[in-house]
């Protein structure tokens, strides 16, 4: 240890500089809560999200260089401006499971507001002090990368210098909304489908009429969809791969046998029920419906045990992470008060212990509330607090190692799901008051965990860049109570615009929410009793069988499984595209600092994809909520037009990167690793 030199942090702790802000802390809350929103928007459509850090970090400079701000404010704003992301993470996975599972019979009331806003506001501010503790130990551990957080602070650094990038993000959020906003005006098809039939049974009725009954595939082109294709590209070809692997199984295997077997039945029942005519809308009808009632909790059994499987195989990492909590909450309890520098100093632990107090005494109110019963709620409440502090511990460790984006928040949440379901039903609190329980205890600890992640990874940066962590925590606790008081209306836009337009609000076909949905058929089968445990253990067999063939990710298969095959397609040509991007700049034989150029450059054009079209589409949800008819171009479009579209937006993702990827002398910049 000893021929270790000393960190140097980029503003040195002596240096009095801006820093938290007016103008800071305004910027920070107002990309909070719209790089929150987008995020929302992209989670329950895909069922992932994208980490904030990155373009809050290029939005908040350029911001701030026109008022000519210093790096320490563009810290802040960028730390306060990317919480928004993990609270929206939380309510996504979460909050909507309240109304799948049937404890919110409508998704707003006041009531169901009220609900919502305390549980993202508790396990926010839990996830916060939590880290606080936690701060000092993992930020200063030099074993643990934080790969995003080092990109981060390179390129503030970078930004010093000019080359901040701001022009590839705001581009393409341009180009994203204007796709979007072509597809709402119906410019051009979002996608095509066509039922193609390969099996013929006819079927004679007690009334002696027949019909031709017919098993077969229903076939989607890829949705046109700037967000989905700028996720594939951001993932990469592998992963995308492995996503739509998933979609081909259910559309391409399950589907078309399930239809073979049950289209005989399925016609006889809709013959009874006074149908007369057969056509292909009636087996594309069936079609989905099988997908929903059979292959989604196939789907879902198989995204449980990949979430155990993925637990399990970061078992090191997480015992590390517990160990090193304990181990940093007995130094902070040892309470040596020694004169701290001011790039050292967290909020007072005074303040953070008594706030943890405050914290638990309000989440027993709220189990209470959910679940009537005084036994459960104290339990509950003390679930969540030892839960709470070793996942926000194993999060911010996880994050360290791999960063944000890869934090399995997901499967955490579903580990704390079991738990306090199986405590309910030992309990003896039973439905829906069990379930809302149970819900609410996952929805704290997850939005805690998320919170966790993302604060210790912006507080590496600050690290770094030599930003004073008290600031920021304080800084992040504004954007967590802004978050929680808005996040739950870019949710219910989606949710009553989708309905207006003849949809089925989250958990239907155009916002899937899979994380949500899992937790509530989850919660219901373990509590309410009524979970499809047949489909459910067939899902874990198949995912132990991906397990076993040494799939890289079973969990990208099974949300593949899950997600409609549009989407999973969508996200396939983004990776397509970017698999395209590196063999040609494989035969450009590009060196090794062009290359972080194309990656940095390209990752920003997709990021500012996915921000465009997720704001257009809130935009667009909200003129279907407040009933504003919505002008058509064509009545019939074509999705000729949308094969333009894909080639105009693998161009840019393309040619964009490759043609500024500098001169072969120019220093390397840092890696946008997402």
């Amino acid at each position: 240890m000893s021929d270790q030199k000393p960190f140097v942090p980029f503003v040195s702790p002596q240096t009095d500089m801006p820093e938290f802000t007016i103008r800071a802390l305004i910027i920070g809350l107002v990309m909070c809560v719209v790089l929150g929103a987008a995020n929302a928007y992209l989670g329950l459509k895909a069922g992932m999200t994208i980490a904030a850090t990155y373009p809050a970090a290029v939005i908040g400079m350029a911001i701030l260089k026109i008022f000519k701000g210093s790096i320490l404010e563009e810290n802040f704003a960028r730390t306060v401006g990317s919480i928004g992301e993990s609270v929206a993470a939380g309510a996504i996975f979460t909050l909507p499971a309240f109304l799948i599972a049937g404890v919110w019979t409508e998704f707003y009331t006041t009531q169901h507001y009220l609900e919502a806003t305390a549980i993202m506001l508790v396990g926010g501010v839990v996830g916060i002090l939590f880290v606080t503790i936690l701060r000092r130990v993992m930020v200063e551990d030099r074993e643990l990368p934080f790969p995003e957080s080092v990109a981060a602070g390179e390129i503030h650094k970078a930004g010093r210098t000019g080359k901040s990038g701001a022009k590839f993000l705001f581009w393409a959020m341009g180009l994203g909304a204007l796709i979007q906003i072509l597809k709402q005006v119906q410019f051009f098809a979002a996608a095509w489908e066509k039922f193609v039939a390969f099996a013929y049974k006819k079927i004679t009725f007690a009334n002696g009429a027949s019909v031709e009954a017919s098993g077969g595939a229903l076939l989607s082109t890829p949705g046109v969809s700037p967000a989905y294709m700028g996720v594939g590209y951001i993932i990469g070809p592998n992963l995308a791969a492995l996503n739509f692997t998933g979609g081909l199984l259910a559309w391409g295997l399950f589907v078309p046998l399930l239809l073979y077997f049950l289209g005989p039945e399925l016609i006889a029942s809709l013959q009874a029920n006074g149908t007369t005519e057969i056509t292909e809308e009636t087996w594309i009808t069936l079609a989905n419906q099988v997908w929903r009632s059979i292959v989604r909790p196939v789907a879902i059994g198989g995204m449980l045990m990949s979430a155990a499987f993925t637990l399990f195989r970061m078992r090191k990492s997480l015992i590390a992470g517990l160990s090193r909590a304990v181990g940093d909450v007995k130094k902070a309890a040892s309470g040596d008060q020694v004169h701290v520098a001011r790039n050292e100093k967290d909020m007072n632990f005074k303040y953070v212990f008594g706030g943890i107090g405050a914290a638990a005494i309000a989440t027993f109110f709220i189990y209470n509330y959910f679940s009537q019963d005084i036994v459960a709620a104290l339990t509950a409440t003390l679930v969540m607090l030892i839960a709470g502090f070793f996942f926000a511990a194993v999060s911010g460790y996880l994050v360290g190692l791999i960063g944000s984006s890869n934090n399995p928040i997901s499967g955490l949440t579903i580990s704390t799901l079991i738990i306090a379901a199986l405590l309910m039903v030992i309990l003896g609190v039973k439905g829906m008051s069990g379930i809302a329980a149970v819900l609410g205890v996952a929805a704290v600890i997850c939005v805690a965990a998320a919170v966790a992640g993302e604060m210790l990874q912006d507080l590496k940066v600050g690290h770094i860049l030599g930003g004073t962590p008290w600031k920021m925590q304080v800084g992040d606790l504004f954007g967590i109570v802004l978050s929680a008081a808005v996040m739950f209306f870019p949710l219910l836009i989606l949710h009553q615009g989708d309905i207006n337009t003849g949809g089925t609000g989250l958990g239907g076909k155009a916002y899937p929410a899979p994380q949500a949905s899992l937790m509530a058929i989850m919660a219901k089968g373990i509590v309410g009793g009524d979970m499809a445990w047949p489909l459910i253990i067939v899902g874990i067999l198949m995912a132990i069988g991906f397990i076993l063939v040494k799939v890289k990710s079973p969990m990208l298969v099974c949300v593949g499984m899950y997600l409609p095959l549009e989407t999973t397609f969508a996200i396939f040509i983004g990776g397509l595209i970017k698999g395209l991007l590196d063999k040609m700049a494989a035969k450009r034989k590009l060196n090794e600092a062009q290359k972080v150029r194309v990656e940095n450059n390209g990752v920003l054009l997709a990021s500012g994809l996915i921000a465009g079209e997720a704001l257009i589409g809130l935009l667009f949800a909200f003129f279907a909520v407040v009933e504003w008819k919505t002008p058509v171009i064509f009545e019939s479009p074509s999705f000729l037009v949308s094969l333009v579209v894909f080639a105009v937006v693998a161009f840019v993702l393309v040619r964009t990167p490759l043609n500024n990827a500098g001169k072969p002398d120019e220093p390397a910049p840092p890696s946008a690793a997402f």
